[in-house]
C-alpha cells in the first residue's frame, strides 16, 4: 500500500518527543523548525536538549513516559535507545489515534521522515517508505547540487508575482499560462543572468 504524502502545518500545536539523545534531537529540531510545541519526556537529556528546555524553547520532564503524557498531542515521536519503551509509546499512540514515527523502527511507525531539500519555502521530501534511507539521502545530495539557495529567493518572488495577479483581475487562463512560465528553467536563467525585480499583474 503507498504512504500518502503531505507537508503538514504543525505551528502552535503539541508535539511528543519521547527520548533526548542525539537521534531525538534531531527530531526535536525538526518540529522546532515547523513551529510546533514541543514536549520532551526523557530521565536524562544531551546538552542541546538542556539548552532548548532552559531557554524555554521545549519542555523537558526528566522521568520516563506514561501513557498520559500523550493527552492533547495530535503527533509524538518515539527516539528512545530501548525497542520496548519506543513499542510502548507506539501501542500507546495507536489506541488514542495519535500519529506516531518509532525510530529506525518502521513497523511502528505510521509515518517516516522523509530526506528533504530546503530552499527556503520549497521543501522537495524523497522516501522510500522507510526501505533505504541511504538511497533517499543520496537523492537528497543529487538534488541540493541541482536546486541551489538561490532557488529560496526566486520561490519568494514567484509567491508575491502570484500574490499580485490574483489581485489583479486578470482572467484565469492568462494567470494559469504567465505563472507556468515565469516557473519556468528559461525564466530562471533568465533571473540569475539579469537579476532584477519585475513587476506583473499590477
Amino acid at each position: 500500500m503507498s504512504l500518502f504524502p503531505l507537508f503538514l502545518k504543525l505551528e502552535g500545536r503539541k508535539c511528543l518527543v519521547v527520548g533526548a539523545g542525539n537521534v531525538a534531537q534531531s527530531k526535536i529540531r525538526s518540529l522546532l523548525d515547523s513551529g510546533a510545541n514541543v514536549r520532551v519526556i526523557a530521565p536524562q537529556a544531551n546538552a542541546a536538549v538542556e539548552e532548548w528546555a532552559s531557554a524555554g524553547v521545549i519542555t523537558w520532564e526528566a522521568r520516563s513516559f506514561e501513557a498520559a503524557d500523550l493527552d492533547g498531542t495530535v503527533l509524538v515521536i518515539a527516539a528512545t535507545s530501548s525497542s520496548a519503551v519506543n513499542g510502548t509509546v507506539f501501542r500507546e499512540a495507536q489506541q488514542r489515534n495519535i500519529l506516531c514515527n518509532a525510530v529506525d523502527d518502521p513497523k511502528h511507525c505510521d509515518f517516516y521522515y522523509g530526506a528533504v531539500v530546503r530552499r527556503g519555502q520549497l521543501q522537495v521530501a524523497i522516501s522510500t517508505e522507510g526501505q533505504s534511507p541511504a538511497l533517499a539521502q543520496r537523492i537528497r545530495r543529487e538534488l541540493e547540487a541541482q536546486f541551489g539557495p538561490e532557488y529560496a529567493g526566486w520561490v519568494e518572488e514567484l509567491g508575491q508575482i502570484r500574490e499580485r495577479l490574483f489581485a489583479s483581475g486578470i482572467d484565469p487562463e492568462s494567470r494559469r499560462q504567465l505563472l507556468h512560465e515565469l516557473a519556468s528553467r528559461d525564466a530562471f536563467a533568465e533571473r540569475e543572468s539579469q537579476p532584477r525585480e519585475k513587476s506583473y499583474g499590477r
